[in-house]
């Protein structure tokens, strides 16, 4: 297994290009790892024909790695105990149709410390077939600065704490969205997060890696958000859609979520305008994993 040393992750390093065909398998694979199955993914969508959710390829930045066998992305420093996804962003600029070829292109944007970790900000081009950005990712990965561990790095009582608990001040809003669902279960797990044996899907993987049980991987909440916005916007959330969240606490396997949002302000965008929302998701004892800004064209 490579190690990466880590001078060899500084900010304009780029890890190379991926092409990929989003074809219906794609597309299907994505709909059964998170169970939504929007009819505008296998009939007719505002795009004409079948549209490929918005974040079908979510974690093509985990994709980059030296070989298949690689225990983490060829972009992660070497002290992969402990690690966290901690932001994530997404920009959506067109639709990809099923059956469309893009290409990716990953590199790190920026690195930084913060509360005793060490952050790589990874970002992801998603191009079209003649070259034009199509959406842009970037991910936020914290690593514990020390080069060593042994035991449980956090465990689920770290969420009962005091400044773990996240209010959201819904006193403005102007709109409130329909509250989706979900219940995790260890076989989505394996479904978003396969197929290789990991922290995500396997508990003796989250013990050597300093975590008590399986740690959902973090893309999985922000495709739940991802699916609240397309029922509510469709084509405004597929092609114009932001998001930026913080992972701000830890989803293990078998939690119940509740995926909220809200619109706080409307303001206007060239001939439309955009609507802008307070997004989260709550376990079902009101315990906020994600919690940030989306917004949308109307």
């Amino acid at each position: 297994m490579t190690t990466t040393r880590t001078d060899e992750i500084h900010v304009g390093r780029d890890f190379g290009r991926h092409d990929i065909v989003v074809d219906a398998d794609e597309v299907g694979k994505y709909c059964d790892a998170v169970d939504d199955h929007n009819p505008i993914y296998t009939g007719p969508s505002p795009f004409g024909g079948p549209v490929a959710p918005a974040l079908v390829r979510h974690s093509e930045v985990y994709a980059y790695r030296d070989d298949e066998r690689a225990a983490a992305p060829s972009w992660y420093l070497p002290n992969l105990y402990g690690n966290l996804h901690a932001r994530q962003e997404f920009e959506l600029f067109a639709p990809v149709m099923t059956g469309d070829v893009i290409s990716t292109r990953s590199f790190i944007a920026d690195r930084y410390v913060k509360r005793g970790r060490d952050y790589v900000v990874n970002e992801v081009l998603y191009c079209s077939a003649d070259g034009a950005i199509v959406a842009r990712g970037r991910t936020h990965q914290s690593f514990l600065r020390e080069t060593a561990g042994e035991g449980i790095v956090i465990d689920q009582t770290r969420e009962k704490a005091p400044a773990r608990r996240f209010e959201v001040d819904t006193s403005t809003a102007l709109e409130e969205l329909p509250p989706l669902r979900k219940q995790v279960s260890l076989d989505m797990c394996w479904k978003f997060s396969g197929p290789r044996k990991n922290y995500h899907n396997d508990k003796e993987a989250a013990l050597k890696w300093g975590f008590p049980d399986i740690v959902v991987q973090g893309m999985m909440s922000v495709c739940f958000l991802s699916e609240m916005m397309t029922r509510r916007f469709g084509a405004g959330w597929l092609a114009g859609g932001k998001i930026n969240v913080n992972l701000v606490n830890i989803v293990w396997q078998s939690d119940a979520l509740a995926c909220r949002g809200f619109v706080r302000e409307i303001t206007p965008e060239g001939p439309r305008n955009r609507a802008h929302l307070d997004v989260w998701v709550e376990k079902a004892d009101g315990t906020k994993a994600t919690i940030g800004t989306a917004s949308a064209l109307v």
